[in-house]
Order: C-alpha cells, then sequence, then structure tokens
C-alpha cells in the first residue's frame, strides 16, 4: 500500500529544485520502511563512505520523461527480460553524515533497448530509505537512449525538504564525455559479478 506520504510525494513537481514535489504540508513518513531481502541486506555495504561537510549531490534536470505516482517498490525487474540485471543500493545522508531515515528516492530510467514507457510505469518506482537511511535497487542496466549515454533518473526527498532531482551515470561509457549532461561527480561505484552488476552511490541532501 502507498502511504499518504508517498502519494503526495510523487505528484507532479515544480521545475525547480528548491520547492518540494507536494506543495501540501507533507507528514513525516510513519512505518513506510521496507526491510530488504537477506540476499540482498548481506550485500550491502555495512557503513556509507562519507566526510562531516560533504558537498551537496549535484542536481540535474528530470527530463522530458518523468511520470508521477508511481508504484512503491523496490524491484523493477520485469518478467521476461534477459537483460543483465542491476543492484543499486546506497545511503541517503546529510551534510554531516546524519543517514536521512523515510526519504522518497523515486527512480526512473529506459529498458533494455533505450526507450522509457510513457504509458505505464516499466523501470519506474519510489521506496522509502530503511531505519539506517539505506535504500536498495534491484532492476536492469538501462539501454542507452538516443543522445544520451547511460544513466538513471531519480528525485530524492526528505519529509518536508526540498526535492533534489538529479541523474546518475556508469563509469567507463562510450558515450560520458559526448554527452552534454554527463557529470562525473554523479559516477555510480562499479562492482561486477557473475550474476549481476553491482552499484553504490551516496546521495548527499542539504542539512
Amino acid at each position: 500500500m502507498v502511504s499518504s506520504w508517498a502519494i503526495a510525494a510523487c505528484t507532479r513537481p515544480s521545475t525547480s529544485n528548491s520547492s518540494p514535489i507536494s506543495q501540501a504540508s507533507i507528514p513525516s513518513p510513519v512505518a513506510t520502511v521496507t526491510t530488504p531481502p537477506a540476499t540482498v541486506s548481506q550485500r550491502l555495504q555495512p557503513t556509507p563512505t562519507c566526510d562531516d561537510g560533504d558537498e551537496i549531490t549535484p542536481s540535474q534536470t528530470a527530463g522530458p520523461f518523468y511520470t508521477p505516482n508511481s508504484p512503491e517498490r523496490t524491484s523493477l525487474i520485469e518478467p521476461g527480460v534477459a537483460a543483465r540485471k542491476l543492484l543499486l543500493t546506497g545511503w541517503v545522508l546529510t551534510q554531516d553524515c546524519t543517514p536521512v531515515v523515510g526519504a522518497l528516492v523515486d527512480f526512473w530510467h529506459t529498458d533494455e533497448t533505450g526507450q522509457y514507457d510513457n504509458a505505464g510505469y516499466r523501470y519506474r518506482g519510489h521506496q522509502f530509505t530503511d531505519a539506517s537511511g539505506r535504500y536498495f535497487l534491484e532492476t536492469i542496466v538501462p539501454g542507452e537512449y538516443p543522445s544520451r549515454t547511460r544513466h538513471i533518473h531519480v528525485k530524492v526527498q526528505a519529509a518536508n525538504q526540498p526535492v533534489l532531482t538529479t541523474q546518475l551515470y556508469f563509469p567507463n561509457e562510450s558515450r560520458n564525455q559526448r554527452d552534454f549532461l554527463f557529470n562525473p561527480e554523479l559516477l555510480v561505484t562499479l562492482q561486477e559479478s557473475v550474476e549481476e552488476q553491482q552499484a553504490t552511490f551516496n546521495f548527499v541532501l542539504a542539512s
């Protein structure tokens, strides 16, 4: 069941990152944390890498294909898809390294052919960070959208705080240096495995 905060938070946002997703007063989320499966928990880093005074995660455009009211879920895997699996994990932190519990993290990206689903919610979903401020997403390695390098769109919001809208990128992609939006500060850290590609990224929000 999607919480009242999720419904409010996933309505269409303003174009400015200085405004919250919902203009209504959003209560702090209560009992919205989803516990990851044991197999996923075992693969998460034990503690986030953070230095007091970390820089805020850079914002980027949401692009034209954001869809509000995505389902609340931690897995975007579609039945029967043979694309390479991706496990993306990390923390949402403040600049003083405090984990943000119950932060909204909303993901969307292309399918394996580089196309967005603009009619439904394939490869779209939101979740809330757990009691340690962690998020975890099981999905696929997205395909390359024409004229763009490989990337994942994200919106991150602590309760009653401004929205961070940004994009995550993959290292060693041939299109990175030709992409007009690419920012090396938004590169995920990759760890290859036989079964899937594993990536980590910690979001830092303004304190």
